[in-house]
């Protein structure tokens, strides 16, 4: 079974060493009242308490306005704080299993760093990247290009979000390729001012 709602086309996967010191809540919501519709907790250097009590501060935000929760990876965390679905990487649990622990209609997305993970995916939706050079995607090796997520979006059955230095001025080629939407970190915690930033995200992805 799939999830019930619809993957966003623009989700902030937060990075709190990526705020220039601002505290990572304050950040989130602010791009959350500028009309955010997806966040994707991923701190993985944080122990499991204190995730879990950023995740249940940052649910109380998202449902305040509406917006979706998802948990990079722990799934307990995701089930503890009713958050609306998780993200997997490469090393997480499979799809299918991640799907039996949660409850009916929860979003499950996956990255994929080739087309042709992007082509076996199960899940609700992928990230697919990195698809510009990012300090956050290093580890995943070089850019995929644009050429690669046009491959990928042509390939996936099921809706693919660009991610990896994704910014308003790359957004069109993004789209233009495939992506139905996009995934972005410091092109929200970094700027200025979050919630222009987010507003001009929306504006370029609608």
């Amino acid at each position: 079974m799939g999830s019930s709602a619809d993957p966003p086309r623009l989700v902030l996967v937060t990075d709190r060493h990526a705020t220039a010191g601002r505290d990572l809540a304050d950040v989130v919501a602010a791009a959350l009242d500028a009309g955010l519709p997806a966040v994707q907790l991923r701190e993985k250097d944080l122990p499991g308490r204190a995730l879990l009590t950023l995740a249940e501060q940052l649910r109380v935000l998202t449902a305040r306005t509406g917006a979706l929760l998802l948990v990079n990876d722990r799934v307990d965390v995701a089930v503890a704080v009713g958050a609306d679905g998780v993200h997997l990487g490469g090393g997480s649990l499979p799809t299918e299993v991640a799907r039996r622990l949660l409850p009916p209609g929860a979003l499950v997305g996956v990255s994929t760093h080739a087309p042709a993970e992007a082509a076996s995916a199960t899940a609700d939706f992928v990230f697919y990247g990195p698809v510009y050079a990012t300090p956050s995607k290093a580890a995943f090796g070089a850019p995929q290009g644009v050429a690669g997520l046009r491959q990928a979006a042509a390939l996936a059955h099921v809706p693919v979000l660009a991610i990896g230095g994704v910014t308003a001025k790359t957004v069109p080629e993004t789209r233009a390729a495939g992506a139905t939407g996009v995934a972005v970190i410091r092109a929200i915690l970094a700027a200025d001012d979050p919630a222009l930033a987010t507003r001009a995200l929306l504006r370029l992805l609608d």
